[in-house]
C-alpha cells in the first residue's frame, strides 16, 4: 500500500485501505490512508480558480486540475481522522490554510463544499444564503461523509468580504 496525498480519483478500498499513487509525499512520510472512520479530502485552492479564471459553479474544476502541474498546497488529497475538524486535519498534513478565530465566528477558514458534507456544528457568521451555497467553516466542521471535494480559501469571495477578521499571526 502506498499512502500520501492521492489523487481525487482514488478512493478507499473494500478493505478500508487506499492503494494510490502518491501525489505529494512519499510512502511512510506520516500520512495515512483511509479507513472507515476517516475521510478522503480532495481539495483546490480558491486562487487556482480565480487564476485560471475558472468559476466554482464548474462541475469539472477537480478533473481541470488533476490535468496541470499545481504545488501541492494547492491541489490534492488528504485525510482526515474522526472527530478532526477540516482545518486541524489540513494543518497536520503540513498545510497552511487561512483562518483566524477558530470557533465559527469569521470567515477566513470558509471553503466550499462541492461533493460530500461537512457539518456546521458552530455558525455565528455565515448568513443563510452562504450555507445555500455550500459555503463552511473549515474551523469547526468535521466531515460527515466518506469523501469530500472542497476550494479552501474562498474568504475573497465579494459576499464575504465584511465577514473575516485579520489573519492569524504566523506562530
Amino acid at each position: 500500500i502506498v499512502t500520501g496525498a492521492v489523487s481525487p480519483g482514488d478512493a478507499p478500498s473494500t478493505d478500508g485501505q487506499t492503494a494510490t499513487r502518491t501525489r505529494s509525499g512519499a510512502a511512510g512520510d506520516g500520512r495515512d490512508a483511509p479507513d472507515s472512520d476517516r475521510t478522503l479530502v480532495s481539495y483546490l485552492n480558491f486562487e487556482v480558480v480565480v487564476d485560471r479564471g475558472w468559476d466554482l459553479a464548474d462541475g469539472d474544476l477537480f478533473e481541470k486540475a488533476e490535468g496541470l502541474d499545481l504545488d501541492p498546497a494547492d491541489y490534492g488529497t488528504f485525510v482526515v481522522a474522526e472527530d478532526e475538524t477540516l482545518l486541524a486535519a489540513a494543518e497536520r498534513h503540513g498545510y497552511a490554510w487561512p483562518y483566524s478565530c477558530r470557533g465559527g465566528a469569521c470567515a477566513n477558514c470558509a471553503v466550499t463544499v462541492l461533493e460530500g458534507e461537512l457539518s456546521t456544528p458552530v455558525n455565528n457568521i455565515l448568513p443563510d444564503e452562504m450555507l445555500d451555497r455550500d459555503v463552511r467553516l473549515s474551523c469547526v466542521g468535521e466531515p460527515l461523509s466518506d469523501e469530500l471535494r472542497v476550494v479552501f480559501n474562498v474568504k475573497h469571495l465579494p459576499e464575504l468580504d465584511e465577514l473575516r477578521l485579520p489573519p492569524h499571526p504566523a506562530d
